[in-house]
């Protein structure tokens, strides 16, 4: 079982930068791939960034590369999202996941926190 805790989350303006943070604990953080996914209001949940294992492999939505990036600590078994030159349309709540490394499934996720850009 694994379980994740989402950090940092909250209100700024266009162009700021904000950090998330996501701490896992339960079975061993090393061996799963971490993501990050986003909800805005009356819109589905979708995938913004995930890192592997090692944290040598990311991948990103289209919409966030080159502002948001993926990183991980497996010491301090956390992951995290640096935001950077925010937009009011990346106002969500973004949810921390988790899933094996030869699995498709995210089968963990953390409760949400909440990001508010206003323009």
């Amino acid at each position: 079982q694994v379980q994740l805790v989402e950090s940092g989350g909250g209100l700024v303006q266009a162009g700021d930068s904000l950090r998330l943070s996501c701490a896992a604990s339960g079975r061993t953080f090393s061996d799963w791939v971490m993501g990050w996914f986003r909800q805005a209001p009356g819109k589905e949940r979708e995938f913004v960034a995930s890192i592997d294992w090692s944290g040598t492999s990311t991948y990103y939505a289209d919409s966030v590369k080159g502002r948001l990036t993926i990183s991980r600590d497996n010491a301090k078994k956390t992951v995290y999202l640096q935001m950077n030159s925010l937009k009011p349309e990346d106002t969500a709540v973004y949810y921390c996941a988790a899933r094996g490394p030869f699995t498709t499934s995210w089968n963990y996720w953390g409760q949400g926190t909440q990001v508010t850009v206003s323009s």
